[in-house]
């Protein structure tokens, strides 16, 4: 397996996120689309496609890192329900979607993919989701 140095972030993924920062093992990236709060963790580990491609340590630290983010993007958006997912059919990359949704928005209760144009933050919004979410990026970067 190939080191940190070789990662590069996908290019859909480059185009379709903001950065927030990083963990230890992962790229925190937010969904460009204010329709709902979308937080992708990407690995930093460059030709993984599948969780149970990462060393078992590895595993461990995404699954605690998951379920942070998970847990405090809860709790800051006061969401209905988390839905988190892996799918990588349109980028093989690794990256796990963390989408805090609510009953009634837009696409509730199916997918938020193909249910209607991304609607790009603000410069004013996207300052207000990266203060509501600066305590979680914070123990993100700590390693959780």
């Amino acid at each position: 397996m190939s080191g940190p140095e070789d990662f590069r972030l996908h290019e859909r993924l480059n185009a379709d996120t903001i950065g927030l920062g990083n963990s230890p093992l992962c790229e925190i990236r937010l969904m460009n689309d204010s329709a709902w709060p979308w937080v992708l963790l990407v690995p930093a580990v460059a030709g993984v496609r599948e969780i149970y491609q990462l060393p078992a340590d590895q595993q461990h630290q995404l699954v605690r890192e998951s379920s942070a983010l998970s847990e405090a993007m809860m709790d800051v958006f006061g969401g209905d329900k988390m839905n988190v997912a892996a799918l990588g059919n349109m980028v093989p990359q690794l990256h796990i979607h963390h989408i805090v949704r609510f009953e009634g928005d837009p696409a509730w209760p199916g997918p938020v993919w193909g249910t209607q144009a991304p609607v790009p933050y603000t410069d004013q919004e996207l300052e207000l989701v990266r203060n509501r979410l600066g305590p979680v990026l914070l123990e993100l970067r700590s390693g959780v």
